[in-house]
């Protein structure tokens, strides 16, 4: 019997497609590629979270405003830096930027390296002007940028050719721009001074107090203007105005401090001169302590005290405040030299010469210890080569007073004339029309000069050098 195969009455069987098996076969070829890109980093997987958070401007600066505020100078620097990145158009960024960096030369030690701080603030504030270059604020934050690099650029022995008349030029365009410019009129005050055109400072600082009397800077300068004229009392009270705007920025209690201690030196009572001595303690301290309460190393209020208690005769504990702010950067020729000085004020003359050394040629790590603590460095303790400073107008002092030391204890047996010679001839050389150090430096070689005789008609011949190593910076 034959059985035919049944009709499909309710279904169709379905043929498969050439065109439809091709479409499948791209579809997954698709994914296999789409995989790949994936596993290799190629394609991000959607909706995953950057690998790190993007910030704005506008954290940055509200970041840095707050480390400004709160007395951290680096962090604010760290944080425009950050913003300057994000957006190198913006104009509010450099300025700031570069009134920070200016400020923050304020916390530190050597001349060269508040040099190198306000050449990086005026490089900042450079950047500002072509962004604007008609805008008030510009011309007066570059003319204070270029007044304080005046100052440092002087202090460190370079040439400042004509940058003081800059910056007045700026300050004064600023005005131009607008005469209303509270800033411009504070910082060309600051500028006055320096010029020593004394009256038209006050004249113009006392017209920025009465339009911004809310302003730091502003009673910042006023109390720079009252100093420049022996009006010590007032500029105490104008830089108290400036901590009560900005408390937490220590070179404002050091400036307090400074002008207590200049007020003691120049009091006949005793016990209004202690007194006067004790605040200016306080002030450091306090600044010593905001340092601690910010978590940063400071040497600057150290030194301050240590200073204030040279000048109160008490050298032991100037010794050991100058040790402590040491202790914060033991590679500092200048805190070296310093602490030379107050060894010489107490007569330690043998000891000032390790610190004086340091400071004028540079020493080892042993003759860093040598100085001070007057004998080699324990295991526990740190030890740093140290690099001598260029002769300038702020280390002569420590110049004049090694090469002294040198010619003062030299002997036949132990002659440190040599090198005592070539340090105040240096010292001569470059300050031959100051008739104070030039009597200091024909003191010194006069006494070489009689030993070098004694030794002649002795005939006990001169050692070929000085006993004191003296390795180049």
């Amino acid at each position: 019997m034959i059985v035919r195969n049944r009709r499909p009455l309710f279904y169709h069987r379905k043929k498969s497609s050439i065109y439809r098996v091709f479409l499948w076969f791209c579809v997954i070829l698709g994914g296999i590629w789409l995989i790949n890109q994936v596993n290799t980093g190629s394609i991000q997987r959607p909706f995953q979270p950057s690998p790190t958070p993007t910030r704005s401007v506008l954290s940055y600066t509200k970041e840095g405003d707050a480390s400004f505020a709160a007395g951290q100078l680096n962090k604010a620097i760290n944080s425009y830096t950050e913003a300057a990145a994000i957006d190198p158009n913006s104009l509010d960024v450099w300025v700031k930027l570069a009134r920070i960096q200016a400020y923050s030369s304020n916390l530190l030690t050597t001349d060269a390296q508040r040099w190198e701080r306000m050449k990086t603030a005026l490089d900042s504030i450079n950047k500002a002007v072509p962004l604007a270059p008609d805008d008030s604020t510009v011309h007066a934050m570059r003319a204070f940028v270029l007044d304080w690099l005046w100052n440092a650029t002087l202090v460190a022995g370079q040439d400042p050719g004509t940058m003081l008349n800059e910056a007045e030029q700026e300050a004064t365009r600023a005005l131009q721009l607008d005469a209303q410019n509270v800033l411009a009129m504070a910082y060309f005050s600051e500028i006055m001074v320096d010029q020593q055109k004394w009256s038209q400072a006050e004249k113009i600082i006392q017209q920025a107090v009465q339009r911004g009397p809310d302003l730091m800077d502003v009673h910042r300068v006023y109390a720079y203007v009252l100093e420049s004229t022996s009006q010590y009392t007032q500029a105490i009270e104008e830089y108290k105005k400036a901590i009560q705007i900005t408390p937490n920025l220590t070179f404002l209690y050091i400036s307090v401090g400074a002008n207590y201690r200049r007020l003691a030196f120049d009091s006949n009572i005793t016990s209004e001169r202690n007194s006067l001595y004790d605040q200016a303690l306080e002030y450091f301290s306090m600044a010593a302590n905001l340092d601690t309460q910010l978590q940063i190393q400071d040497p600057i209020p150290y030194i301050a005290i240590a200073k204030t208690y040279s000048q109160k005769g008490d050298f032991f504990a100037a010794a050991l405040n100058m040790k402590k702010a040491l202790s914060f950067d033991i590679a500092n020729a200048d805190i070296h030299g310093q602490l030379g000085i107050i060894y010489f004020k107490a007569r330690n003359y043998e000891g000032s010469i390790p610190a004086l050394q340091c400071a004028v040629r540079g020493c080892s790590a042993d003759i860093s210890c040598q100085a001070r603590y007057g004998r080699a460095c324990n295991t526990n303790e740190q030890s740093a080569q140290v690099a001598g400073l260029p002769l300038t107008s702020s280390t002569v002092v420590y110049y004049y007073t090694y090469g002294s030391v040198l010619a003062a204890l030299s002997i036949p047996q132990r002659n440190y004339c040599p090198e005592a010679v070539k340090v105040l001839d240096e010292v001569g050389t470059a300050f031959s029309s100051d008739a104070t150090i030039m009597g200091i430096v024909n003191a010194g070689q006069q006494i070489c000069a009689s030993l070098q005789q004694e030794v002649v008609q002795t005939s006990t011949p001169l050692p070929t050098s000085t006993p004191i190593p003296t390795p180049k910076p």
